[in-house]
C-alpha cells in the first residue's frame, strides 16, 4: 500500500506539473543572438588573433574546400587569404581556385616564384593590356606567391573563369606557337594584325569596346574558325574555342539577353570538374566575388560555384567551409578603361541608402573592441526554425555561407602594367 501512494502522489505530482501554466521564456532579438555568434578577429600580416582565430582555425581543419567570397580589389583582403593559405598549408594545399581564365591562370604560374614576379606581370600586363582580372593587381599577386611559398613547389593557380577582354592578342600567340598547318596559321596572323590595331585604338579611346574580342564579326571568326578546324591542331583550336566562348558570355552580358551568369557558372564548373578528375583528392581554396560562392541559390537566382562544390563535398563525404569577407566602410578600387590604373571609391555599409547586413554586424561588435579589429559571425549558430522572421539579405547570407568575416575599413589596391601610371 504504501508504495501505492508514493506512486500515486508522484503521478499527481506530474499532472500538476503538466497542467501548471509555463514560465515565458524571453526570446532574444537578432541583434541579441548576432552578437552571441560573433568574436573578434585581429588580423595582421603575420597572422589571425583573438577570439574568432580559434573559430577560423578548426572550421579550416575540418575541410578540404574552403571558399572565400569577397569584396574584390582591396588590399585587406588578399591578406586575410594569405593567413587561410597558412593555415591551410600543414594540412595540405594543392591549389587556389581563382576568378581568372586557365591561359591567364598559365601566365600567373609560369611566373609564381620568379624573384622578379611582379615585374614580369607588369610587363606582361602592358604587352597585352586587359589579357587578365584579378591578379593583375599587385596585392593578389603577392597573395599567390606567398601562398605557393607556404603550400610548397606543386602548389598551382586554378583559373576557372573565361578570360579577360583583352586577351586575344595573347591567345594568338599562344595558337602560333602551337604550329599550326599553313590554313590556320594564314587565318591566325590575319586576326592577330586586326587585334594590334584594335588594341591601340582601345588603349588611345580606354574603351573595353574598342578592343578586337567585340569589334570582330561572326563572319571573319567563322572564317578562321574553318581553317583552324582543317589543320590548327588540338591546342589551337582549344584556344580559338575559348576565345569564342569568352566572347559569347561577354556579348551576351552587354545585350541582356541569354544567360550569361548561368553559362558563365556552367563554364567554371566543368573546368573545375576537370581538375578534379585529374587531381581527386586535392585540397583547396577558393577565391571568388562573393555572389559566386553562395551555397543554393544566390541572389540572382543562380546555382553557382559555392553550391556546386558544397554539394561536391557533401558526395563525396568530406567538409567544405563557405565563408564572406566584406569591408564596413573605406575604399575600394575598380575598373577605369583599358591598360589603366584602377578608379578608387568610397563606400560605408553602414550609412544611409547603401547600408546593408554589415550594418548589424557592426553593431553586434562589443563595446570596447578595437577599433581595426575585425568581426567573425559563426552563421551556423543563426540557422534555426525562425529564419524566416529575417530580413530576405540576412536569410539568404546565413543559408548561403558557413562564417561572415567584415573588416572595420578597406583600403583599395592598384594594378601592374598599366600605361597611365609609372
Amino acid at each position: 500500500m504504501k508504495l501505492k501512494s508514493i506512486a500515486a502522489a508522484l503521478a499527481l505530482a506530474t499532472l500538476c506539473a503538466a497542467s501548471a501554466p509555463a514560465e515565458p521564456v524571453a526570446s532574444l532579438s537578432f541583434a541579441d543572438r548576432l552578437a552571441q555568434a560573433g568574436s573578434p578577429l585581429t588580423v595582421r600580416a603575420e597572422g589571425f588573433s583573438g577570439p574568432g582565430a580559434a573559430i577560423l582555425s578548426e572550421a579550416i581543419d575540418a575541410s578540404r574546400y574552403v571558399l572565400i567570397g569577397e569584396s574584390h580589389f582591396s588590399r585587406e583582403i588578399p591578406t586575410f587569404t594569405t593567413n587561410i593559405c597558412r593555415l591551410m598549408a600543414p594540412g595540405g594545399l594543392t591549389a587556389m581556385v581563382v576568378e581568372i581564365g586557365p591561359e591567364a591562370a598559365g601566365v600567373v604560374n609560369a611566373r609564381l616564384r620568379a624573384p622578379n614576379r611582379e615585374q614580369q606581370i607588369s610587363d606582361f600586363m602592358s604587352s597585352h593590356p586587359d589579357a587578365m582580372a584579378f591578379l593583375n593587381s599587385r596585392d593578389e599577386g603577392q597573395t599567390a606567391a606567398d601562398c605557393a611559398g607556404a603550400a610548397g613547389p606543386d602548389f598551382k593557380l586554378w583559373g576557372l573563369d573565361q578570360e579577360f577582354f583583352g586577351v586575344s592578342g595573347y591567345l594568338f600567340e599562344q595558337m602560333l606557337a602551337a604550329g599550326p598547318g599553313p590554313l590556320a596559321r594564314a587565318q591566325i596572323e590575319a586576326l592577330a594584325e586586326q587585334e594590334r590595331a584594335a588594341t591601340q585604338a582601345a588603349l588611345a579611346s580606354g574603351s573595353p569596346g574598342d578592343l578586337f574580342l567585340f569589334k570582330a564579326t561572326d563572319a571573319t571568326l567563322d572564317q578562321a574558325g574553318t581553317a583552324i578546324d582543317q589543320d590548327g591542331g588540338g591546342r589551337a583550336k582549344a584556344l580559338f574555342a575559348a576565345l569564342r566562348e569568352t566572347r559569347a558570355i561577354y556579348q551576351a552580358s552587354q545585350s541582356r539577353r541569354g544567360d550569361p551568369n548561368g553559362r558563365r557558372a556552367r563554364l567554371m564548373k566543368r573546368t573545375l570538374v576537370t581538375h578534379f578528375a585529374e587531381a581527386p583528392q586535392a585540397r583547396v581554396l577558393m577565391k571568388f566575388g562573393a555572389l559566386h560562392l553562395y551555397k543554393g541559390y544566390n541572389p540572382l537566382g543562380q546555382r553557382d560555384l559555392g553550391n556546386f562544390v558544397a554539394e561536391h563535398a557533401d558526395g563525396e563525404g568530406v567538409k567544405s567551409l563557405n565563408l564572406i569577407v566584406a569591408g564596413a566602410r573605406g575604399a575600394l578600387a575598380g575598373y577605369n578603361g583599358v591598360g589603366r590604373q584602377v578608379t578608387v571609391h568610397n563606400f560605408d555599409a553602414t550609412t544611409g541608402k547603401g547600408s546593408d547586413w554589415r550594418k548589424d554586424v557592426m553593431l553586434a561588435r562589443p563595446s570596447g573592441t578595437p577599433p581595426g579589429d575585425w568581426f567573425l559571425v559563426d552563421l551556423r549558430r543563426l540557422r534555426s526554425a525562425d529564419l524566416e522572421d529575417l530580413t530576405p539579405e540576412w536569410r539568404a547570407l546565413i543559408r548561403g555561407y558557413d562564417l561572415a568575416v567584415v573588416a572595420p575599413e578597406l583600403s583599395a589596391s592598384t594594378v601592374l602594367g598599366s600605361h597611365d601610371a609609372p
